[in-house]
């Protein structure tokens, strides 16, 4: 399986978790209907301004995610950042996940990351690692 995003959304993401930094980031990608591409970035808001952890607004969230139905667009990416560890899936982000069909992809801005970017799929607490496939 594989993520399918938009070049520039990858870039925009990248640009919010540097300029966020050292607070995780955080955010969603849209697709509209009938394509597996993440298209369209949603930037949220980290309420718990952590540097270990994110937390959507729960307003915010609602209000998003109406916006996605009121647009008949999908939910097709969550995304943060870790400020200090790999870009990979913590604990906390394993038990919250609650979307087995959303792409989570973590971003890193930690110096010693030897990859910055990563997607997964978090279900029933496994992870499984997929690759990201950029598109014009």
């Amino acid at each position: 399986m594989a993520l399918h995003i938009k070049h520039q959304v990858l870039e925009q993401i990248l640009a919010q978790a540097r300029r966020d930094h050292p607070l995780e980031t955080c955010g969603i990608v849209s697709s509209v209907p009938g394509s597996t591409v993440a298209s369209r970035l949603v930037p949220m808001r980290n309420q718990a301004a952590s540097e270990t952890f994110f937390l959507f607004d729960s307003r915010e969230q609602f209000r998003v995610f109406r916006e996605l139905d009121e647009r008949d667009e999908a939910c097709r990416v969550i995304y943060h950042s870790h400020t200090a560890s790999e870009a990979y899936p913590s604990r906390e982000d394993i038990e919250y996940a609650h979307s087995p069909e959303a792409h989570y992809l973590i971003v890193s801005t930690w110096d010693a990351a030897r990859v910055p970017v990563r997607s997964f799929r978090l279900c029933n607490g496994s992870v499984t690692e997929e690759s990201i496939s950029m598109m014009e």
